[in-house]
């Protein structure tokens, strides 16, 4: 009960505090963000973690590939081949619209 308690507390507080702020703190927070994703730093930095992603990705689909072999169904062979087939002609671009480079 005690616990109940606190966090019905807690919430409140946060609730209250988080209205006070308003619509103004809001876009402070948003601004903030904003820069920060736009910072070339960040964008170098994500950029390569998804690169490093995709690496690790290809790595673990020949592995998993030698392990498991025939044993996947058709269906699901198709699909990995069908997007293998359209990131080596060229598109460049990914399902988010986010380059492979």
């Amino acid at each position: 009960m005690r616990y109940k308690l606190t966090f019905v507390v807690g919430l409140a507080l946060g609730y209250v505090l988080g209205t006070r702020a308003g619509r103004e703190r809001y876009e402070q927070l948003k601004k903030s963000a904003r820069q920060v994703a736009q910072n070339p730093a960040v964008r170098n930095t994500a950029e390569s973690a998804a690169q490093q992603g995709r690496q690790f990705a290809g790595k673990a689909y020949h592995a998993v590939g030698e392990k498991v072999g025939d044993r996947v169904p058709d269906s699901v062979a198709q699909r990995v081949r069908s997007l293998r087939e359209r990131n080596a002609n060229g598109t460049g671009e990914d399902d988010w619209g986010t380059s492979n480079t």
